[in-house]
């Protein structure tokens, strides 16, 4: 899962949001370093990627890549995923995207203690509205040639646009089946299974 999707599961209080997306950038001990919420927010971006990448229908997702892909695949996953729920916005959050990406840069424009490497990138979150961007399928296009340039080997992910292209329709069915389990997994107190689903499309 990419930035969206964490924000999106991990609280809307003001160091929820803030604990989701430091989950990405805060590595190791820090539990010191921040208010109470925000640490929960940043276990629980944790244990939402190791329950995204062990589970069998994400698996399944990246079995869909060609085999030269493997090792990169994941990248591509996490950003088509986070443009499915984009652009099925309105079937899993009452306030709109537009609304919701505003509330989050404002809390990054205000917040004056941001991790090291997000203060570097937010002015860029921001001003290129890279929450809203994820509607945009190309724009994943453009996402993945930016972090192939940070890579050591960028040719891992060439052609990784143009195999989400051709792979738009299972990949997109695997987000409706998936990002469900993963919602009731993510609720506070809450067991997987055990609590209501989120409305989802009828597939």
């Amino acid at each position: 899962m990419n930035y969206l999707a964490h924000l999106h599961l991990g609280g809307q209080e003001p160091q929820q949001l803030l604990g989701s997306l430091y989950g990405d950038f805060v590595k190791g001990t820090f539990l010191g370093n921040f208010s109470a919420r925000t640490a929960e927010a940043i276990r629980l971006h944790r244990r939402i990627d190791v329950f995204t990448d062990s589970h069998p229908l994400v698996r399944r997702a990246l079995g869909r890549f060609p085999v030269a892909r493997r090792r990169y695949a994941g990248i591509a996953l996490d950003m088509f995923f986070d443009h499915c729920l984009a652009r099925d916005w309105e079937l899993y959050a009452d306030l709109p995207l537009d609304v919701f990406s505003q509330k989050v840069y404002r809390l990054l424009k205000d917040e004056p203690a941001l991790p090291e490497r997000l203060a570097q990138v937010a002015p860029l979150i921001i001003s290129e509205d890279w929450l809203g961007a994820y509607r945009d399928f190309s724009m994943i296009g453009h996402g993945l040639e930016v972090i192939a340039l940070r890579l050591s080997q960028p040719e891992g992910l060439l052609g990784a646009y143009e195999e989400l292209t051709g792979l738009y329709e299972p990949l997109s069915a695997d987000f409706l089946e998936f990002y469900p389990l993963l919602w009731q997994y993510a609720q506070p107190g809450s067991e997987l299974g055990k609590t209501s689903p989120i409305p989802i499309a009828n597939v």
